[in-house]
């Protein structure tokens, strides 16, 4: 990256990491004086399920790099890919899988 890039990046990270466990016990907060239960067991349910999926995602994700950089060395030539950034992004796809799996199935109704 440019010099001028990463130190952008690594603020906008760290504000990230900040922000997001703020507002999210912000809005638990919020939700408990408000007199909402924090989870019950329907949220529970929808939780665990939408885990159980992203972490195949994941999981698979992590077969489709294996099977690219395999397939790509053994029969195409290719250097093989550092795991740095593909694992990286694997961690991101099972995360945002988790998160939209478990918003798609809080709006779809019962699990």
């Amino acid at each position: 990256m440019a010099d001028f890039t990463w130190p952008i990046l690594s603020i906008g990270i760290l504000a990230l990491l900040i922000l997001i466990p703020v507002l999210v016990l912000w809005k638990m907060l919020k939700d408990k004086k408000a007199g909402f239960p924090l989870g019950d067991e329907r949220t529970r349910k929808l939780t665990w399920k939408a885990g159980y999926y992203a972490m195949f995602i994941g999981q698979y994700s992590i077969i489709a790099y294996l099977w690219i950089n395999l397939i790509g060395r053994e029969f195409f030539g290719m250097p093989e890919i550092e795991a740095g950034y593909p694992m990286i992004a694997v961690l991101l796809v099972s995360a945002l899988s988790f998160l939209v799996l478990r918003w798609y199935l809080g709006r779809k109704g019962e699990p």
